[in-house]
């Protein structure tokens, strides 16, 4: 009977104890409950109540909760804590999960076409195929010569940039820049600069280089701003033709935001072969400017022209840049700067100005000059008629109101200023005046004025610059605004005997004529 009464006991506190297990396994699942829920806030920004229901929405983020979908990385993700009863609830958590996913990607399509602009990643998926077009007509319609196929030339002018608009386009403005040894250059990302051609030295904003571009060969063409066309190293083969074209086209990439209505042509350096009796033998030609570029040849290292065309916003232009070269063995060689001025910028020549200085002081020199012992043979150029324009600077704080002129300083033996001799006084008793006999070669100031004697003079040829003839060199002034000096030259070095009907004014031959080099000075 004990023990039947001890068998019972025992039964019966086993069975207290089950139950006892029983409550505190709801209690613990309870907990797991809670503490899942916490979890499931602090990794996935949302509340998992109420559990299996079919209807469940997410709830707001929480604080601090860094949306997965818009770029998360390790440094932003919230770690989520060990919670040692996520293996129960595996299934709802990738049901919830699963729905979440999906109502954010719905959330974001959404927002992504209501906001694209807004959005601070770039997106290449759609915008960049039309970047990629892009890009690849630019590529086929860079000047390299030997790129002659050109399939995607036309599909590239017709796809703006703005199709994708979080496109930073590495073309949308090519700003000049200059590399560390003195060369110009635009400033574009290394890879645009490689694709060009060009030569990256230095560096420009937004992680760009300064790029600087150069052509060495004959018969290419230039469409990008401040291109150097240089000579080859190989001797230039007389007789023989040399020519580039500079083609300006808003359709292209690299010209869409700028319209040209001026190219600059510095010539770093220039040599070719001397003129003979003032006519080139060699000669460079500019064609299709709408001002009239003369004809020149011999030394020009250091000068510049503007030449002017139709705005490029209203029908594309081709100019071409021609050597050409007679037999003989002179050496030539050439490195010309080509720089494309946008319409409407401060820095544009007036119009018909073929040289254009912008310092309150400076050198002036016609072409083929040089501080050289002048020969037999003239260096002064025949056919030349243009214009060479100042800007009316600042002085001490207001704008100039004369501009004075003085003949350079130069080594002995050399001449800073001699042009057509002054005529026999029987050729100018035809006209009248020996003022006029400045007739076929002459140097243009209006209003010149020599201030110590009060002589004036419009025209200036002979040995020395002075309104006086036979006179020696002085310096002249004008205050005629806007400052101008135009510079024109005959057809010929030789006699031209006087005439009476109709009256010609005659010239003695012309001996080692070579131009003039001025030194000016606004005041």
């Amino acid at each position: 009977m004990f023990k039947f009464c001890l068998l019972l006991s025992v039964a019966l506190m086993f069975q207290a104890g089950r139950a006892c297990d029983g409550n505190n396994e709801a209690e613990q699942l309870a907990a797991a409950r809670q503490e899942s829920d916490e979890y499931f806030a602090s990794a996935y920004g949302f509340d998992s109540a109420p559990w299996g229901s079919s209807d469940y929405q997410p709830s707001a983020r929480v604080q601090g909760y860094v949306n997965p979908y818009e770029g998360r990385s390790p440094q932003n993700r919230v770690q989520a804590n060990y919670n040692p009863f996520k293996k129960y609830f595996s299934k709802y958590i990738a049901l919830i999960h699963q729905s979440y996913i999906n109502t954010k990607l719905i959330q974001h399509f959404v927002l992504d076409i209501a906001n694209e602009n807004d959005q601070p990643e770039g997106r290449f998926a759609l915008g960049g195929l039309g970047a990629n077009i892009i890009n690849t007509g630019l590529f086929n319609n860079r000047f390299t010569p030997a790129n002659t196929w050109r399939p995607f030339s036309s599909l590239s002018n017709r796809i703006p940039v703005t199709v994708n608009p979080n496109f930073n386009n590495p073309l949308s403005n090519f700003d000049a820049c200059t590399s560390p040894s003195g060369d110009s250059g635009i400033c574009a990302p290394g890879s645009v600069c490689s694709l060009f051609g060009g030569r990256p030295s230095g560096s420009c904003v937004l992680g760009k280089v300064c790029c600087i571009n150069a052509i060495t060969t004959c018969g290419g063409t230039v469409t990008l701003n401040n291109t150097y066309w240089q000579s080859s190293s190989t001797p230039v083969s007389a007789p023989s033709t040399c020519a580039l074209t500079v083609r300006l086209d808003t359709k292209l990439v690299e010209q869409l935001a700028k319209p040209i209505c001026q190219i600059r042509l510095d010539f770093v350096s220039f040599t070719t072969q001397q003129p003979t009796g003032g006519t080139c033998t060699d000669s460079f030609i500019v064609g299709g400017s709408t001002n009239v570029v003369p004809i020149i040849c011999g030394d020009n290292s250091g000068q510049h022209m503007y030449i002017d065309v139709s705005s490029s916003a209203l029908t594309p232009t081709d100019v071409q840049l021609m050597f050409n070269f007679a037999a003989g063995t002179a050496t030539r060689t050439w490195n010309i700067k080509i720089a494309m001025l946008p319409c409407g910028a401060s820095y544009l020549a007036p119009p018909g100005c073929l040289q254009y200085f912008t310092a309150s002081s400076g050198r002036v020199r016609s072409f083929n000059w040089q501080d050289v012992a002048p020969t037999a043979n003239p260096r002064q150029l025949n056919n030349q008629n243009y214009n060479i324009c100042f800007r009316t600077e600042l002085v001490t704080g207001q704008r100039a109101t004369q501009m004075c002129l003085t003949p350079c300083t130069v080594t002995p033996g050399a001449v800073p200023f001699a042009l057509t001799a002054v005529a026999t006084a029987a050729a100018s008793a035809v006209v009248g005046t020996v003022a006029d006999t400045c007739y076929y070669d002459f140097l243009a100031i209006v209003g010149g004025t020599n201030l110590a004697t009060a002589a004036t003079a419009d025209r200036f040829c002979g040995n020395a610059l002075n309104p006086t003839p036979a006179g020696t060199n002085v310096e002249v002034c004008t205050r005629v605004r806007p400052f101008r000096i135009t510079y024109v030259t005959d057809g010929t070095e030789a006699l031209i005997p006087a005439v009476v009907a109709p009256p010609v004014v005659s010239a003695v031959a012309d001996v080692s004529n070579v131009g003039f080099c001025l030194d000016y000075l606004e005041r």
